[in-house]
């Protein structure tokens, strides 16, 4: 590494400055001064690759129907660096065509907003058909199946997973596949759009690429706030809120 940063130094014009020099600067800072080998660790496989790389995992949730309890599967896909989620619709019978579908209308979504996309790893589901992969594959992305065993690889559509449990259906019976897509769809626009995230400082999540080309005005760094201008958002009933301050 010394010797690439001493490279680019001379590029400069900068060739007084010693190997040690930039050795001890490295050490100082936290860095490894020496070459990396191997395939490294699972933290710098994520820091690599978190801008292009999606998780994706199933979830299921009982569903009363006019038969009685059934198992309902939805498929989650979560972009890692921007935390933002690609939820599916839900089925009872998540069979080789539904899942295929389902990858299809993935690729399609990540076209629409523009998230960046290559690499989608995935667990060793049996529901995770040929199939499957082979629609993914055909847009040119890459799956990665997990390592057995290893179930801290998939942590963050897992803990996405987790968010959509706890902070909602655990609350329901939904009624029909019909209302459990809903009780997802209104969790989801929550979480995107409304819900403070501990992992950014109890910020929102960024936009889309799109929409990050729209210039929003810089607010005050200490705005006075009225409670009369204070207003509530809630969602299913109350369960999900948000506080906002009305547009002036």
């Amino acid at each position: 590494m010394q010797t690439r940063i001493l490279g680019e130094l001379k590029k400069l014009g900068i060739t007084s400055v010693s190997r040690n020099t930039v050795k001890n600067i490295l050490k100082e800072n936290g860095l490894d001064p020496g070459p990396k080998r191997g395939l490294g660790i699972w933290d710098e496989f994520l820091k690599l690759h978190a801008a292009t790389l999606w998780q994706c995992d199933y979830f299921s949730k009982k569903v009363l129907t006019v038969k009685g309890f059934r198992d309902a599967f939805v498929l989650v896909f979560l972009h890692v660096g921007t935390r933002r989620a690609f939820v599916s619709p839900a089925s009872f019978n998540p069979n080789r065509e539904w899942a295929q579908r389902q990858a299809e209308a993935f690729v399609e979504h990540v076209k629409q907003t523009g998230v960046a996309t290559k690499l989608v790893m995935r667990d060793r589901d049996g529901k995770f058909t040929p199939p499957f992969d082979e629609a993914l594959k055909a847009a040119r992305l890459k799956v990665r199946k997990s390592a057995p065993r290893s179930p801290n690889t998939q942590a963050f559509v897992e803990r996405f997973i987790q968010t959509l449990q706890h902070e909602c259906l655990d609350y329901f019976i939904p009624i029909g596949l019909k209302h459990l897509d809903h009780l997802v769809a209104e969790t989801v626009a929550h979480y995107h759009d409304e819900r403070p995230h501990q992992s950014l400082g109890n910020g929102l999540l960024e936009p889309l690429p799109k929409a990050k080309r729209k210039k929003k005005a810089k607010p005050p760094d200490e705005p006075t706030i009225v409670l009369s201008e204070i207003r509530c958002k809630q969602r299913l009933g109350g369960l999900l809120k948000h506080y906002y301050r009305q547009a002036a």
